[in-house]
């Protein structure tokens, strides 16, 4: 009996040394030297802390509000306490599991059954007792690695659900970051809107004054009022997308809509410049959501592994020991009443090997979908933070453009009513120089609201930085 326990934990603990599966090893992944519109700068440069990049009060406000109070991020945070738990269970696979029972049971027997008969003879009852207290010990030999895997699998997952809250925390501040902006936008269109009315005011007043004294004809006064009517309807249309844009920005705050205070310059809220020239492409594998499609592929490689060990023989050792009685009073009246088992179990499926090996075929295919998600995931950062790039070159380049046609278009809107009061120019001129002032205004607004939005892209998609 010694030798048959002891042969069995030596075959068991020689066993345990052996382990099937493919260990993991990172998906050969080629990389561009640099973005095709290229930068450089150091890697400390990426994955910079927001404050660094956003400075303006408010919208640091508003950010951390978000942070704090989103409820995606919220469902996120309590997601990686669930992992976690399921790492810490997973972490126990290779400890034996401990069991303590405690019964009594007491069997009225028939009286015509041989046990009855005996119970009456020797007990002198119509009823049967049994006592017991049993430890029993239960331990299945991690084999081929499953409890390995297992806690491979959990981990991954763990630190896959991280980076993803990385990911949201870092795509929530660069939404914040651009719906602030967007309200400082409408806020500067709105101004124009205005601005724009009072000199198409004056322009009116002027022209129904000739009007009047009979030097224009009445066409000149309704293109007059028209261009005012133009200038005019910006301004409900702009205030109702404030409402809608603060209702959006509260909501990404974790509040109920309301108003949103804000700085009164765009200037202010522009996030300080950070990337100079040049940026390494691989380093976009530190991007959060690169990070976390790696850790899907560990996942997905550790349970393909736990898929093809299901295919193999599963060994078990249940020890137990516990005390048995017919009587109460003889319950722990040891070593009579004392009970040892020992029982080792082999387990080798059969009849149900050709699901066995589906499962691991579908396992298998599983990983190879992972690492082409983990492959696409850097092909789209690159390709993200090239876009960015482009954007925020093209943006500079517009910007220049319109602010000087802007400096011409303000001289020409003063000349044109001052050339009309003096009778040197016609009405037609001054709405038309009105209308050109009033669009490259808008235009400007728009290509800074662009340049913005680059730059917050450009910082989110090179990886960003919560902390």
């Amino acid at each position: 009996m010694k030798l048959t326990k002891y042969i069995s934990i030596g075959l068991i603990a020689l066993l345990s040394a052996c382990t099937v599966g493919k260990k993991y090893s990172r998906p050969d992944v080629s990389m561009p030297e640099h973005f095709r519109n290229s930068i450089s700068t150091t890697a400390d440069s990426v994955q910079l802390p927001w404050r660094t990049f956003f400075k303006e009060p408010q919208l640091v406000g508003l950010i951390e509000k978000a942070l704090a109070k989103n409820n995606d991020v919220s469902v996120a945070v309590l997601t990686i306490r669930q992992l976690d738990l399921n790492y810490q269970q997973a972490k126990l696979g290779l400890y034996p599991n401990l069991d303590f029972s405690l019964g009594a049971n007491r069997t009225w027997l028939s009286k015509n059954s041989l046990n009855g008969s005996l119970s009456e003879q020797f007990l002198g009852t119509a009823y049967m007792d049994d006592y017991s207290a049993t430890v029993r010990l239960s331990w299945e030999a991690d084999i081929w690695g499953k409890a390995k895997n297992h806690k491979e699998s959990a981990l991954a997952e763990y630190f896959m659900q991280k980076e993803n809250l990385l990911a949201l925390k870092t795509r929530l501040i660069a939404q914040v970051a651009q719906a602030y902006f967007n309200l400082l936008t409408l806020d500067e269109q709105l101004s124009v809107a205005q601005k724009n009315i009072a000199f198409a005011d004056t322009a009116l007043t002027m022209i129904r004054l000739q009007y009047q004294s009979g030097q224009t004809s009445s066409l000149a006064v309704e293109q007059a009022e028209a261009q005012k009517k133009t200038a005019e309807l910006l301004i409900p249309v702009a205030k109702q997308a404030i409402v809608a844009q603060e209702n959006a920005l509260s909501i990404l705050c974790g509040e109920y809509p309301t108003s949103i205070e804000r700085t009164k310059s765009m200037q202010e809220a522009l996030p300080t410049a950070l990337f100079n020239e040049g940026v390494p492409a691989n380093l976009l594998s530190r991007r959060p959501d690169v990070k976390a499609s790696e850790y899907a592929v560990i996942s997905a490689n550790a349970k393909m592994n736990l898929a093809n060990i299901a295919m193999y023989p599963s060994i078990s050792l249940t020890p137990s020991i516990g005390a048995n009685s017919f009587k109460l009073n003889t319950w722990f009246d040891l070593p009579g009443s004392l009970i040892k088992t020992v029982g080792v179990n082999l387990t080798q499926p059969i009849f149900n090997k050709k699901a066995l090996q589906t499962a691991f075929e579908v396992s298998t295919i599983e990983r190879e979908k992972a690492v082409l998600n983990f492959k696409q995931s850097l092909v789209n950062a690159v390709g993200e933070v090239s876009t960015a790039l482009s954007r925020g070159t093209a943006a500079k380049e517009r910007l220049e453009l319109i602010q000087s046609k802007n400096s011409m278009l303000s001289k020409a809107t003063k000349d044109a009513l001052l050339l009309y009061k003096n009778g040197m120019a016609s009405y037609l001129e001054v709405i038309t120089t009105l209308n050109n002032s009033l669009q490259n205004e808008l235009d400007a607004i728009s290509v800074r609201k662009e340049q913005f939005d680059a730059s917050t892209e450009l910082y989110r998609s090179l990886g960003g930085g919560v902390e």
